[in-house]
């Protein structure tokens, strides 16, 4: 019964190896490229954003349903173009060889000479999610292009019309054996996920991480994996209650929510909470007056989300957890042409809940108090690293204690997200939530052989050092030197 299936996958399997060799003997025939040249492959990738900036804009609201226009102009277009800029402006400095020292250190004083040289890897593999379909191919690319290398891409299956605009726009700019975009649904990702590249990157849940880990194996492909999980929130009793939770709900309503990096719970003193709930819906009435047919807010992507969401607001209730909707216009979203979802605040969930257990990746907030914040940080180490943490707060020792108690993927100190949009700084997650990292130069490394070169000078010193046999009195004077305290 299997037997169509496996020849379907054996059949898009060899279709995507061609694609694979032609990329890879390409990057043979040509060699490393060229500074100018990597700068003209990031120009091009600019343009096509530049471009067909409204196509992209289109496309994604048709995909969700309800996408709002300039948010996917922020968090899709510009924030696309701004990393592919940076490794414009600084690829010529990252590509410099890099000096190191020689041991023992007298071969430095004769001339020798060792360097690190960064190399690109060959074709690196590229599968986006479904949440910010055209940042998550870009961003990457953006280190991927500027350390050399060609990619092949895989979009998601859950945002198709996205998906195909993208593959006409590459296929526009970019020879296949340049850039190529394959689209398709699980059984053309399972059989890109297979494929011998030089390095591959996933960005999605953790739960097909681990298939995607698995394959790769396979061939020993090195993986950089943006995955997700559960982002706490710390409310520090110093905290600017109005800031904060206007902050973290400007984090949790971006994208209705659907965000590997938005405030999953926050953790609030026990006598501020109240401060909170109010603080938090005066912040969503300020921004989305309205909900259902306000097009600055977006609905959940598929009616599978949209079910998983909405179950877990049900299971809360069911087990007790007072429910806070803020529907600022108090409409009806029963019946609706799209998939919205008002912002919910989940206040005292216990841990049987499922919204204590999954990834939220939706416009819903639990909120948990703690007396000492001791307990909060106890609380998160309790369970896996997350990609995400945020504090907010006054406390100088506080906010030390919490960054050198806890272990994210990143931090950003009174405020959400807003690390992940540094250019500078490792985007990466550790444990559950991911590994490796990329964006700016860590980027560049990320997607770079780092070479070990070594110059040896013109003259033999070995027999001065004693290092060659026939051995005597000289090698055990210089092993005496080195094996001591």
């Amino acid at each position: 019964m299997n037997a169509p299936a496996n020849l379907n996958l054996e059949a898009s399997k060899a279709s995507l190896l061609k694609i694979l060799e032609a990329q890879k003997a390409a990057h043979l025939r040509q060699g490393a490229p060229t500074a100018e040249r990597r700068i003209e492959w990031l120009d091009r990738c600019i343009g096509l954003l530049v471009d067909h900036q409204a196509e992209i804009a289109d496309a994604l609201n048709a995909d969700f349903g309800a996408r709002s226009k300039d948010a996917t102009g922020l968090t899709d277009i510009a924030a696309s173009i701004g990393p592919l800029k940076y490794a414009k402006e600084n690829l010529a400095k990252w590509m410099r060889p890099e000096k190191r020292k020689t041991t023992p250190a007298i071969l430095g004083l004769f001339g020798a000479k060792a360097e690190v040289q960064y190399q690109p890897k060959g074709v690196v593999g590229v599968i986006s999610p479904w949440n910010f379909p055209v940042n998550l191919t870009f961003a990457p690319l953006a280190g991927v292009l500027a350390a050399g290398n060609r990619a092949m891409i895989k979009p998601s299956e859950f945002t198709p019309i996205t998906s195909d605009l993208m593959k006409a726009m590459f296929a526009k700019a970019f020879s296949e054996e340049e850039i190529a975009v394959i689209t398709g649904g699980p059984e053309i990702g399972q059989a890109f996920t297979s494929l011998p590249f030089d390095h591959l990157v996933f960005t999605g849940a953790t739960s097909v991480a681990r298939h995607v880990m698995r394959a790769a194996a396979e061939n020993l492909v090195p993986v950089t994996l943006e995955l997700g999980g559960k982002s706490p929130v710390i409310l520090s009793r110093g905290a600017d209650m109005a800031t904060a939770a206007g902050r973290i709900m400007a984090g949790k309503t971006l994208n209705a929510g659907q965000i590997c990096l938005a405030p999953d719970y926050v953790l609030a003193p026990a006598d501020q909470i109240d401060s909170f709930v109010a603080e938090a819906k005066a912040a969503v009435g300020r921004s989305f007056p309205t909900l259902k047919d306000n097009p600055d807010y977006t609905a959940v992507v598929a009616q599978r989300h949209y079910d998983r969401i909405k179950g877990h607001v049900d299971d809360a209730r069911a087990k007790g957890a007072t429910i806070v909707e803020i529907n600022p216009a108090g409409e009806d979203l029963s019946q609706q042409e799209h998939r919205k979802i008002p912002p919910t605040l989940i206040l005292n969930p216990t841990d049987d809940m499922t919204v204590m257990q999954d990834e939220i990746f939706g416009p819903v907030l639990p909120v948990k108090t703690y007396v000492k914040v001791e307990e909060a940080v106890d609380y998160i180490n309790g369970r896996d690293r997350p990609l995400g943490l945020y504090w907010f707060g006054t406390d100088t020792a506080e906010r030390d204690m919490v960054l050198d108690r806890t272990t994210s993927g990143g931090v950003t100190v009174n405020d959400v997200i807003f690390h992940v949009a540094q250019e500078d700084l490792p985007f990466g997650g550790v444990g559950p939530a991911g590994m490796g990292s990329y964006h700016g130069r860590d980027g560049f490394m990320e997607f770079s052989h780092r070479k070990a070169v070594f110059h040896q000078l013109k003259k033999d010193i070995a027999p001065m050092l004693a290092l060659r046999p026939p051995y005597g009195a000289g090698i055990r004077k210089y092993l005496a030197g080195q094996i001591k305290r």
